[in-house]
């Protein structure tokens, strides 16, 4: 890969796509490009098409995508399955039409069935039931990792699929409505400290296990998987150890300084009882996390409090 090379990141704008940005961008990559929605509407085929016979990308990595926890999946099943897909088809079929060299597609762990032993292993995808909350969105990213396993089978075409674990970090989005768990926390635990310490009331039991990933060391996995050639289509991307989600709200709490009650409301949904990534081979290609998740929460909530007036739907 060269200085110079032609690297569009699709969706830059969102917190994936920034961290990436700001790592290529560290590593000196000169040639970085990057369009807001309004610059260019991924759904919108023509548009797509005349962006790659304009631009003549070399690189396309997809940080694009509908995004959303528990609530936002449950309440807009058909956006999450179709925008997703129209723009993870537009990027990848234009990307083969174009002779792109190098194509990256970001997914998720959540493409995993549900109840598939622990840690998931990448040979897992497709054994089992989704969890029923975000199967929109889960499917769309199995179809999109099976597009460009197809084009890397059938044409010989370096694309690879990177599917993290829960990412948080700096640009995260904290709307209540909206965001995943970890970010949410944020928010709430903050409000409740500048309240007077009221009680946080929180989703589920607590008891399910998740893995959580800092933005930017996905964003180094992402220049990684770029300047190096890859021997399989899918990898996971993860820090290999995960906690429960009542131990990451003590964590939170602790990091923000809340010094009120913790109430669980387990007549909400829990949603799948553990995700933990087996990160063995993306290991053994030659890359692993590097970001404590105690510290990369300081980072993340330190960041919110220097941005409170400017962050999207935050409506403190």
């Amino acid at each position: 890969m060269q200085k110079n090379s032609r690297i569009y990141v699709a969706g830059h704008k969102g917190m994936v796509g920034a961290a990436i940005f700001r790592a290529l961008h560290k590593k000196g990559y000169g040639h970085l490009i990057g369009l807001s929605s309004r610059e260019l509407d991924l759904k919108n085929q023509s548009a797509v098409k005349s962006f790659f016979e304009s631009e003549k990308p070399e690189v396309v990595i997809d940080a694009a995508a509908r995004v959303g926890g528990i609530l936002a999946n449950n309440n807009y099943p058909y956006p999450f399955l179709m925008e997703n897909l129209m723009i993870q088809n537009n990027l990848i079929d234009f990307s083969h039409q174009y002779g792109v060299e190098k194509f990256i597609f970001l997914g998720s762990s959540c493409i995993y069935p549900k109840l598939a032993p622990q840690p998931l292993k990448e040979e897992v995808l497709l054994t089992g039931p989704l969890e029923p909350t975000n199967q929109w969105y889960a499917l769309a990213k199995i179809a999109g990792v099976k597009a460009c396993e197809a084009i890397r089978q059938q044409y010989g075409r370096d694309f690879v699929s990177l599917m993290p674990t829960n990412l948080y970090g700096p640009f995260d989005n904290f709307d209540l409505e909206t965001s995943h768990v970890l970010p949410a926390m944020i928010r709430k635990f903050h409000e409740a400290k500048i309240n007077g310490h009221q009680p946080v009331r929180l989703w589920g039991s607590g008891t399910p296990m998740r893995e959580f990933l800092h933005v930017d060391d996905m964003a180094e996995a992402v220049v990684f998987a770029m300047e190096n050639a890859f021997d399989d289509n899918l990898y996971n991307v993860g820090t290999g150890q995960d906690l429960t989600i009542k131990a990451l709200a003590e964590m939170i709490q602790r990091v923000t300084g809340h010094q009120g009650e913790i109430v669980w409301d387990s007549s909400k949904p829990d949603g799948t009882p553990r995700k933990l990534m087996d990160v063995h081979k993306m290991t053994a290609a030659g890359w692993t996390a590097q970001i404590n998740l105690e510290e990369g929460i300081k980072d993340t909530y330190q960041w919110f409090l220097e941005n409170i007036d400017q962050i999207k739907q935050v409506k403190l």
